[in-house]
């Protein structure tokens, strides 16, 4: 089966850039590669936010930085999400009209 997969990086212009195929091949390979190091980045950033916003002595400057950083590894961490939420497969919800649930349901009241 072939799906649509976006990348976790932008093509020219910033335009989202997308892969079609079964997710088994060789580009699919660096963009899943490409992923674990924008995660693992993201992280490594999160811990240095932590430890840079504990010292007092941190200056504007520093800060601006960091939230430049944060902005950039944020959205590769939403383009991840984007992509791996696309290629979820949907529920299945079919059916579940008929189901009453209505004696599994607990009243937040206390009935006197």
């Amino acid at each position: 089966m072939s799906s649509s997969r976006l990348l976790p990086w932008a093509g020219s212009e910033g335009k989202p850039c997308f892969l079609v195929g079964d997710g088994t091949g060789y580009l699919s390979r660096v963009a899943d590669t490409i992923e674990t190091v924008q995660l693992g980045m993201a992280a490594d950033l999160l811990d240095h936010a932590t430890d840079m916003l504990a010292d007092r002595k941190t200056t504007a400057a520093q800060l601006h930085f960091l939230a430049s950083r944060m902005v950039e590894a944020l959205r590769d961490v939403c383009r991840i999400a984007e992509s791996r939420g696309a290629r979820l497969l949907p529920p299945a919800y079919e059916g579940l009209d008929d189901i009453d649930v209505s004696d599994d349901v607990e009243s937040p009241v206390p009935e006197d």
